[in-house]
């Protein structure tokens, strides 16, 4: 009876332990998201680690934060860089509880898009490490978007395979 008991604290204090982490990461990431919005340069790419990579929706994006921070200086300098507003979320941990994976359903200017990544937590703060961002396509309307997909990236995939 006493491992029961005991089983059922020790689950119930790790629940409510993840419970108040997946509310920091939800506070990290919609802070993240309007800094964004409100150009907040140095707020936004504080948020994410050093060693952190951006995943963009062109097949070219692939940028560790210093080059991602390059691309974006001019789209923040301009007083608004992009919008998006999490519509759903989910987070997940690994056992030692310092590492955070998550993905989300976006409200953008291109309408709904996912992202997901990876939150690692150093002392008392979350980091974003990894950030991958994809629009979402119908899958009516796959062929259509293949069809404008096609001319521009058939010379990457050619690149790629090189």
């Amino acid at each position: 009876m006493k491992k029961i008991l005991l089983s059922i604290f020790l689950f119930s204090a790790l629940a409510q332990a993840q419970t108040k982490e997946t509310a920091n990461i939800n506070t990290v990431l919609d802070n993240w998201h309007k800094a964004a919005a409100e150009a907040k340069f140095d707020t936004y790419f504080g948020m994410m680690s050093e060693e952190s990579i951006f995943i963009g929706t062109d097949a070219t994006e692939n940028w560790n934060k210093k080059d991602f921070m390059a691309f974006a200086k001019p789209f923040f300098d301009k007083g608004k860089a992009w919008s998006f507003t999490a519509l759903e979320r989910h987070v997940y941990f690994d056992k030692s509880g310092k590492t955070a994976w998550f993905d989300e359903l976006l409200n953008t200017q291109m309408k709904i898009c996912r992202g997901s990544g990876v939150l690692v937590k150093t002392g008392n703060e979350w980091k974003i490490k990894h950030y991958v961002l994809s629009m979402t396509i119908p899958n009516d309307n796959t062929n259509e978007v293949i069809k404008i997909k096609e001319v521009i990236e058939n010379p990457i995939i050619d690149k790629l395979k090189k």
